[in-house]
């Protein structure tokens, strides 16, 4: 019987230290988790964000306006507009930097950018 406590109580001791040693990984993690918004527009998620503080639709702020951004980019340009939301980037349009934006996924900063694109002037 002593045995069987024993063993009981070690399979727990253990059960314990696994459990709170995976907890204490995740939650130390610097890396941000990026979540995905499948519901929610291109326009929709910007909304969301911070970025009217720096862009509009049609003028220039602290960044270009959205229509500037639509103008000098296009369609094969997307990745690399949907990794500079994400990752932040500065020296296109002048000295400030974007901030990175690292809680978006890339699904939803390529959602992002389509919104954008669909500007550009005809």
């Amino acid at each position: 019987m002593k045995k069987l406590v024993l063993a009981g109580c070690l399979g727990m001791l253990m059960f314990s230290c696994t459990k709170k040693e995976q907890a204490s990984v995740s939650e130390t993690s610097a890396e941000p988790v990026a979540t995905t918004n499948a519901h929610l527009s291109g326009n929709q998620i910007i909304e969301t964000l911070d970025c009217s503080g720096c862009h509009s639709v049609s003028e220039r702020m602290i960044g270009p306006s959205y229509q500037e951004i639509a103008d000098k980019y296009s369609e094969k340009d997307m990745d690399a507009l949907a990794t500079k939301i994400i990752e932040g980037g500065s020296g296109v349009w002048g000295n400030v930097p974007m901030q990175p934006h690292s809680q978006v996924s890339r699904e939803d900063a390529k959602k992002m950018v389509s919104y954008i694109l669909s500007l550009k002037k005809k």
